[in-house]
């Protein structure tokens, strides 16, 4: 249990804790508009700006999250160009995400440093890191203290919100930046592939527990947190991956809420 007092763990844990709050509380706004997938998207458009950090001595985090910024704007634009189809405009971002990242991968020896982005390096957290994460943590929480009527409402009928007066458009790209701000600072947290686990696992457990709005956002950050600090201390003592621990141990969460709900059915 030594390494709970090491330094570079108390930093993991205290960024680890944060993301554990932004990443669920994001997702379960994505999860009930039907844009689950956007995580995996602005993630994988993400790390193409990381790359571009590395190959250019820019601060990676910093051109991930213009890189994502400009990704959600991209993806609402593309999503009223295809309203029917409004998943195309996930799998083209995704599909260009990539496509870039493939490039720049390749493009300098530097790039072996992605890799931590892409499966999570927690253990490597700087101070800057964790006041770039908290400052992302408190712009999200304070977003949606103030405006937690207006996405309320915007969530669970787009179309009442519009004919209220309502400015959707507006909101849309709210959450998408929102969700790009988080997704960027946590993919060294989770890494880019594990990610979208974070933002929206804890959503799908609280879809089968939580019996009301404010019971579900209470519900997805306790089931985040548990995950984090679970994940850590195990991944710490066992000398685990904590990105995949965490994510495994969100879903094996699910499973149990899953079973539990189907035992109780069957007894009833």
């Amino acid at each position: 249990m030594e390494i709970v007092t090491s330094e570079f763990f108390q930093r993991a844990l205290i960024g680890g804790l944060l993301i554990g709050v932004t990443a669920p509380l994001m997702g379960f706004f994505l999860v009930l508009r039907r844009l689950s997938m956007i995580g995996d998207t602005l993630s994988h458009v993400a790390i193409a700006g990381v790359a571009l950090g590395f190959l250019t001595g820019v601060y990676p985090i910093a051109m991930g999250l213009v890189f994502a910024i400009a990704a959600s704007f991209a993806i609402e634009k593309l999503r009223k160009a295809y309203k029917t189809y409004a998943e195309l405009s996930l799998a083209i971002m995704m599909a260009g995400g990539i496509g870039l990242a493939s490039i720049l991968f390749t493009s300098g020896e530097s790039m072996m440093d992605v890799n931590s982005y892409l499966f999570g390096s927690i253990y490597t957290l700087s101070n800057g890191d964790l006041l770039t994460i908290g400052g992302v943590t408190a712009v999200v929480l304070i977003v949606i203290a103030v405006q937690s009527k207006e996405l309320f409402l915007l969530t669970f009928d787009e179309d009442a919100a519009a004919v209220s007066g309502l400015p959707v458009r507006f909101y849309n790209v709210m959450i998408s930046v929102l969700t790009a701000l988080v997704i960027s600072v946590a993919i060294k947290i989770v890494g880019a592939l594990l990610v979208s686990a974070l933002l929206t696992i804890p959503a799908a457990c609280s879809l089968i527990i939580a019996r009301s709005f404010k019971q579900s956002i209470v519900t997805v950050i306790l089931i985040g947190e548990l995950a984090v600090l679970a994940g850590l201390m195990i991944a710490g003592i066992w000398n685990l991956a904590p990105g995949g621990t965490i994510v495994l141990l969100l879903i094996a969460v699910l499973l149990l809420l899953l079973l539990l709900r189907r035992g109780l059915r069957l007894g009833g």
